[in-house]
């Protein structure tokens, strides 16, 4: 458990301010955990995004006996954007809808995740959507911005 953790903090404490590191990008938060949580799902209801799980993996770990730092996964999404993705090629609907993973260590920073979109045109091979990407990839930033800031 110890060496887990401690590979977790290298990872964390080598990912930069926004840095993208196997198709995430990793923004640290200028709030606690709680505050940065809060923000994102304000933000993502009031830009019209259906909220459809926040999964609190510290809580389901907690009930099973284990211990982990604050973490929760929230799930969200809008047809209005995924549908026209999808539309390019059905596999992305594997990693839809988006998701958002809000973590903590040890020392109290807080990073915000996600799949950057630039990886999701790679991995599914994407092709002539870079308009729709680019909507994509402009929305999650903003998200991140305004929880983390």
């Amino acid at each position: 458990m110890r060496s887990l953790k401690l590979i977790l903090s290298c990872f964390l404490f080598v990912s930069s301010t926004a840095m993208a590191h196997n198709g995430m990008l990793h923004i640290e938060s200028n709030n606690d955990f709680a505050t940065t949580q809060e923000k994102l799902l304000e933000t993502l209801k009031e830009k019209g995004m259906k909220v459809f799980a926040t999964i609190r993996h510290s809580k389901g770990a907690e009930d099973v006996g284990v211990t982990i730092n604050p973490t929760t996964l929230i799930i969200f999404g809008n047809p209005k954007v995924g549908a026209p993705l999808m539309a390019c090629t059905q596999m992305v609907g594997i990693d839809l809808p988006q998701k958002a993973l809000i973590t903590q260590d040890e020392e109290g920073k807080v990073m915000l995740t996600y799949n950057d979109p630039a990886y999701l045109k790679e991995r599914h091979e994407i092709r002539g959507c870079d308009a729709v990407l680019e909507k994509v990839r402009k929305a999650l930033a903003n998200f991140a911005k305004a929880a983390t800031n």
